[in-house]
This record gives C-alpha cells, sequence and structure tokens, in this order.
C-alpha cells in the first residue's frame, strides 16, 4: 500500500501549474482491458468470500443510499469496503481524500498486478479514465473483526460481486414514487437541469438491470428508519417479507416506465454532448 510521501508526490504530480487536476488517464488501459476480460479470481479470493457476508447497495440517484449505509456502520455490526481506484486524490470542499478513506489510492502497476493475481471480488474501467474495485483484502479486514461487509456500487460492481459470490446480498433501494423522486432533486439548490436528466437518464440502467437479474432484492426508502431496518433484517436475519418485495419490484417497474417517459417528454438538445463529457 501507499505511504503518505508516495500519495503527497501523486498528489502533486496530477496537477498542473494551476492546481487543476487533469483529467485522469490510463496508461496501461489495454493491459487492464485484457486482465478484466480474462479476469479469474484466486483461490485466495474464494475462500475469503465464501466466508464473508457481503452486502451491496444500488441505487439510482437521490435514494438514500449513503445514509442508511452510515446509520448501519454506527450499530458496529458492518465493516464499510473502503474500494481501490487508479485515479488520484481529490479536494472536496478544500478537504483532500485521504487514502485508506475515501479510496485506496494505487497506482497502475500494482493495481494491474493484483488483478492479474485474482485479489479483486470486482474491479472495471470506469469513464475510460480509471479503474477501480473491491480487493479481496478489504473483504478479509471484514471477517477478521467478524462484521459484515458492506458497500454502495454501481449496478455493473453488484452484478459481478452476484455472479462471483451467489451468496452476497444485493440490494437496489428504491424512492417511494416517482414524483417524491423528482422533488427530491429538483429541491436540491446546484441541481441543474441537465444534471437532474443525466442522473435520471442513469437511473433507467440502474433500474432496468437490476429487474433483469433476480438477485437483486428491492427495498423502499420511504421513512428512513424502516428501510435502515428492512436492510439489516435482510443483512442479519435473512428476511424480507413476500409482500415487501412483490410491492417494491412493481415501484421499480412502475418507475423505469414513468422515467423512460419523462425523458423522453423533456429530452435536451445538447443531451447527447453533455453525457459524453461525464
Amino acid at each position: 500500500m501507499k505511504t503518505p510521501g508516495i500519495i503527497s508526490r501523486l498528489i502533486k504530480n496530477s496537477f498542473g501549474a494551476k492546481g487543476i487536476a487533469p483529467t485522469p488517464h490510463l496508461r496501461r488501459r489495454p493491459e487492464f482491458d485484457k486482465a478484466l476480460l480474462a479476469y479469474k479470481p484466486s483461490a485466495e479470493t474464494l475462500n475469503i468470500l465464501a466466508k464473508t457476508t457481503i452486502v451491496t447497495l444500488t441505487a439510482p440517484s437521490a435514494t438514500g443510499r449513503n445514509t442508511i449505509i452510515n446509520a448501519l456502520l454506527k450499530t458496529g455490526r458492518y465493516h464499510f469496503i473502503v474500494s481501490d481506484t487508479t485515479r488520484p486524490p481529490r479536494q472536496n470542499s478544500g478537504i483532500w481524500e485521504q487514502n485508506g478513506v475515501e479510496y485506496f489510492f494505487r497506482d497502475e502497476d500494482e493495481m494491474l498486478e493484483d488483478i492479474k493475481a485474482g485479489r479483486f471480488i470486482e474491479a472495471e474501467v470506469i469513464h475510460s479514465q480509471q479503474v477501480s474495485g473491491i480487493s479481496a483484502r478489504e473483504v478479509a479486514r471484514a471477517a477478521q473483526e467478524h462484521r459484515i461487509a458492506i458497500n454502495d456500487v454501481d449496478i455493473e460492481g453488484g452484478i459481478n460481486i452476484a455472479k462471483l459470490s451467489p451468496a452476497a446480498i444485493t440490494i437496489c433501494l428504491l424512492p417511494p414514487s416517482f414524483a417524491e423522486w423528482i422533488a427530491r432533486m429538483k429541491g436540491r439548490s446546484d441541481f441543474e437541469p441537465i444534471e437532474l436528466y443525466r442522473r435520471l437518464y442513469q437511473a433507467t440502467k440502474v433500474l432496468r438491470l437490476a429487474l433483469a437479474h433476480e438477485h437483486f432484492i428491492f427495498v423502499i426508502n420511504d421513512k428512513l428508519e424502516d428501510a435502515i431496518e428492512a436492510v439489516d433484517d435482510i443483512a442479519t436475519k435473512g428476511t424480507h417479507h413476500d409482500l415487501d418485495e412483490q410491492r417494491a419490484h412493481r415501484l421499480a417497474e412502475e418507475l423505469y416506465h414513468d422515467t423512460t417517459a419523462y425523458l423522453k417528454k423533456h429530452a435536451p438538445e445538447d443531451f447527447h454532448e453533455s453525457r459524453t463529457a461525464s
């Protein structure tokens, strides 16, 4: 793992004269593509998966995923999985991301070596700019602490983890209704119309793929306390009432159709350029 000195150099080398981070660039992209396409977990990684309870939360934007995870972490029963990434640290509101807190910041050579050795639960190229993933090392830490490993992942990450570990608990959170969901996003003062459209566009992918893969469990975040309890019960007791799941599944279908209709009605002319740049 990187020392503070290496992290400092990584930050320094990632910024230009004006202190503005350039777009990340994968120097060894072809090698990553090849290694990820042929990826096979090592025997040690499979052994770690077999003895660790893993919960992943996937969700459309503004569904309360991070709030629920933070509440579960406070119980002491969960260990948040910190992902590895090849991108350099960033500043958020003037505060630098910390190694081992937001991410483990890895250089490409280290990351590629671990992928080839089968030391990841899941990993992928993101926006053609970086490679991020969940290492078996971090999941093993949860097992050592006798805690449930939990993480927020994108939809592809949830699918990949479920393929590798059928016992993994993959949850897709939902807003209580399309109208409430739109109101939540529009209620944010920093939300531009194009950003709303972009997030809804991404949400159709999340909903479509979650509906297409039966291992996803849908949970509605209507009342936060109830959603936290539902996720905790699923993770610790394996309980989720059939009627709740049926209701949530129907809601996921409704949200997908309502979102698709909204996108068709409100499509901005410049969305293709915005999507390409994101």
